[in-house]
């Protein structure tokens, strides 16, 4: 790869998308976990190319902010005005011109030397391998340009790519409306996506023609320019047509995060992944696992997620930006920013917020909720509880119903609790406190003071029984006659 390293790849993203209906630009709309464009940047930086310009123009505050954002190296080249794809790539090249500053045309002098990719901001299906092919192909056959083709089930629509029968040498783009009736019958397609040399490129776009229908500069008019001047039109077939694929409505955007899914878990899952219902998982292209984790159905795995050997995850999860140590299992739970330790267990229905490091073999069970909460090895939070703001222990239990008050209405305090530690069901613990180690706290208690190592904490009002009060205060209620018909009992007993 490194020997067709491209001098430039630039990406045309600057269109606005109207068939989207939306206020996003359509080159920022996402599928598994990218931008549209962030899926080309990606496959661009594949073939690590010297410079990467994405040319922007529609919304472009938004997405030259996003493209800092996602890659600090990429540049960008602004198009004022959609004059068409020849005018867009002749943005680009401008704005890696030797004096930046003051390049204000082509005749500024662009430093390129070598092979220039020119790739469409809404592919997000285009891989860096096929670009890779692209680039090699480039090169062995000398071509001037060199056209990524596809051959698709149903040409309808799309322009056809005529070739000489001795050379294989692409004579003609024809559009599907110019096509004779033989040309329709050829499956080879055009994908907007090109190789070009160069400098011969930078020649030709300076006469490059606007006596057309919509009156703007056509990328493709260059093709026939270096073809009439005798130089070699080439083209490289995909491996599968449906990576050239473009996003044009929300329609297409939902078929191609189909299939971008599911080549994510075919990978996943010949990388040794067990993922037993690939129909109702889904992943984002930056989540990692090792070899022998089990993913359920229902379940999303979102952002920088990964799963260790032996980790479960699911049924019915959804983990953003989480990590699951070896052998954990996790059930029916939603987490982000979490990290989960080896062999410990999470849910079901359990909600772990950023901040929560569940240390080894701990616990955060039925119906737990934990924030910025640090869980030593095998303390277990088994149900019912809120615990946010939080350190605790290796081997602690926290009893049911517990909750850990935090905020007083203006700041967050922290909580402390040592190894080895057993609090009792319902109880609150307002922080600012400490329960030192091999402490126990009281059921029903609200902790308000340290407590010392190994003390028992009980902080509860006395209980106090008023005899009658049922029959005085609720005669004729089904409870007095309850209570009436079991005090009976007991007197006939005595």
């Amino acid at each position: 790869m490194s020997a067709n390293r491209p001098a430039a790849v630039v990406v045309l993203a600057a269109g606005e998308g109207t068939r989207m209906k939306s206020t996003t630009p359509k080159v920022l709309h996402a599928i598994c976990g990218r931008s549209l464009v962030g899926h080309v940047v990606a496959a661009s930086r594949e073939l690590s190319p010297e410079n990467l310009v994405v040319v922007v123009g529609h919304a472009r505050e938004q997405v030259t902010a996003h493209l800092a954002e996602i890659d600090a190296d990429v540049r960008t080249a602004v198009q004022h005005e959609q004059n068409g794809t020849g005018h867009a790539v002749r943005m680009g090249l401008e704005q890696l011109a030797d004096s930046a500053d003051s390049a204000d045309s082509a005749d500024s002098g662009v430093a390129l030397d070598g092979t220039v990719v020119v790739v469409c901001g809404d592919t997000p299906l285009l891989t860096g391998e096929t670009l890779g092919r692209l680039a090699e192909t480039h090169a062995a056959e000398g071509n001037a340009v060199t056209v990524l083709t596809a051959e698709v089930p149903d040409a309808t629509g799309y322009g056809r790519i005529v070739r000489d029968g001795a050379s294989g040498a692409v004579t003609a783009i024809v559009e599907h409306k110019d096509a004779t009736d033989a040309q329709r019958g050829i499956r080879e397609i055009n994908s907007g996506v090109f190789a070009f040399d160069a400098q011969l490129l930078i020649d030709a776009l300076g006469k490059v023609r606007t006596d057309n229908s919509q009156g703007e500069e056509y990328l493709t008019d260059v093709l026939g320019i270096l073809r009439e001047a005798g130089h070699r039109v080439g083209a490289c077939v995909a491996g599968d047509h449906r990576e050239i694929v473009g996003i044009n409505n929300r329609v297409q955007l939902a078929e191609a995060r189909r299939l971008l899914n599911d080549r994510l878990l075919t990978r996943a899952m010949l990388d040794g992944v067990t993922v037993v219902d690939p129909a109702t998982t889904w992943v984002d292209a930056t989540v990692t696992f090792e070899p022998d984790a089990v993913v359920h159905p229902g379940t999303q795995l979102l952002g920088a997620t990964h799963l260790a050997a032996h980790a479960e995850v699911g049924p019915n999860s959804r983990l953003t930006d989480t990590t699951v140590g070896e052998g954990a299992a996790v059930s029916f739970t939603v987490a982000e920013g979490a990290e989960i330790g080896a062999g410990a267990s999470v849910g079901p229905y359990a909600y772990l917020r950023p901040g929560t490091r569940l240390g080894a073999k701990a616990k955060a069970g039925t119906y737990v909720e934990m924030k910025n909460a640090r869980i030593g090895e095998g303390t277990k939070v088994p149900h019912l509880s809120y615990v946010g703001d939080a350190t605790i222990g290796e081997y602690t239990n926290i009893g049911a119903a517990s909750v850990f008050v935090n905020y007083d209405g203006v700041n967050k305090h922290h909580t402390t609790i040592g190894s080895h530690c057993r609090t009792g069901a319902d109880n609150m613990l307002v922080a600012p406190v400490t329960i030192g180690d091999g402490a126990y706290t009281a059921a029903g208690s609200v902790i308000t003071k340290d407590v010392p190592p190994g003390s028992l904490a009980v902080a509860r009002g006395q209980q106090r029984n008023i005899e009658g009060w049922v029959a005085r205060k609720r005669p004729g209620s089904a409870a007095a006659r309850a209570a009436e018909s079991a005090r009976q009992e007991d007197a006939g007993e005595g």
